[in-house]
């Protein structure tokens, strides 16, 4: 049985522990850094951005993270008919919490600039929501988007801790079908989003993890006949007795769901994947168009990255047991192994 929480609570206990695990449709954990029982090296704190065009053929990611070890900072343009992708990253060294990640995922700013890239993510409230503005350049890749939250949009919401130390915990919200507006350049080359066909998505994190993990994790936003429709998917670290944060998202409310497999090809990640869940309502094929791949290997630290975009086809059933077709809905699906 999953655990919903439904009013707001402290997210730890004078020891480190969550007091409170399972799911929420809000951001209700109140998140403290300097109440984690842990060595800064073991706190991970990120901001991921996807904002993705199917119609268009393009989307762009942006990432902020402090590791406590590293500092990831990147952008990353997809062409989706070309099945290409270029990614400019940079590495900051012990960070250590000082880059500033918020508390708050619906408030706050974050600033980096080396030589190499600039970004600025702002939150601010605006009318009835919360608008969530992007700047970036780095070489030759420039622009400004925002994207603007409607304050009744529900988000899949988890904490959940690990098995073999309770203390190691983490904080997860994800946020699908967040209108998107903007543009950027890239070479000679503008590319501009429309809120009344484009989304953005949000990967909030916040936890103390374990050394090694392994995990899986796939997202969609799109439209289906002329509704607002996503999901969120994925398993492989911490203890998910209390929750998963498999869900579909229709007409901006949340759908939970059980457990969700990922059935990916041995050894050929651009092979068509499947998709299916213990309570049937998850049910897709998967035809990769890019695999944006990393691995950096540095010995006691690695992260090996598998980030498939392309498209699902297949059934995904609501709540009250109406079927919702796919048939290329653009998304993606990851499997990564990190030890950090």
């Amino acid at each position: 049985m999953q655990n919903e929480i439904t009013q707001p609570i402290q997210l730890l206990n004078s020891q480190g522990n969550i007091i409170s695990e399972g799911w929420a449709r809000y951001p209700l954990w109140q998140y403290d850094r300097g109440a984690i029982k842990a060595g800064a090296l073991r706190i991970k704190e990120w901001d991921y951005y996807s904002i993705l065009s199917p119609d268009q053929g393009f989307g762009l990611t942006i990432t902020a993270s402090d590791l406590g070890y590293a500092g990831l900072f990147a952008l990353c343009f997809l062409d989706f008919r070309s099945q290409t992708y270029t990614q400019i990253d940079t590495l900051g060294i012990l960070p250590l919490g000082k880059t500033g990640f918020s508390p708050d995922s619906d408030s706050g700013q974050v600033l980096y600039k080396n030589k190499t890239l600039s970004l600025q993510f702002l939150y601010r409230k605006s009318g009835d929501g919360i608008a969530r503005t992007m700047t970036f350049e780095a070489q030759g890749l420039k622009g400004e988007i925002e994207l603007k939250q409607p304050a009744d949009l529900e988000s899949i919401n988890i904490a959940t801790s690990w098995a073999q130390n309770r203390r190691a915990f983490y904080y997860n919200r994800k946020i699908n079908c967040i209108p998107a507006r903007g543009s950027f350049t890239f070479g000679s080359q503008t590319y501009s989003f429309d809120p009344a066909r484009d989304f953005g998505a949000l990967d909030w994190g916040r936890g103390n993890w374990t050394y090694k993990n392994r995990w899986y994790w796939g997202s969609g936003s799109g439209y289906v006949d002329g509704v607002a429709f996503g999901f969120n998917i994925g398993y492989g670290f911490s203890d998910r007795t209390p929750a998963s944060e498999n869900c579909l998202v229709y007409e901006g409310k949340i759908h939970k769901l059980e457990d969700v497999v990922f059935h990916i090809p041995p050894g050929d990640y651009m092979a068509p994947w499947k998709f299916s869940s213990n309570d049937q309502r998850f049910e897709m094929d998967f035809v990769p168009l890019v695999d944006r791949t990393a691995d950096t290997n540095l010995g006691i630290i690695r992260s090996a990255q598998h980030q498939v975009f392309g498209h699902f086809s297949g059934t995904a059933i609501l709540d009250g047991g109406r079927k919702i077709k796919l048939e290329k809905f653009l998304g993606f699906a990851e499997d990564v192994y990190n030890r950090w």
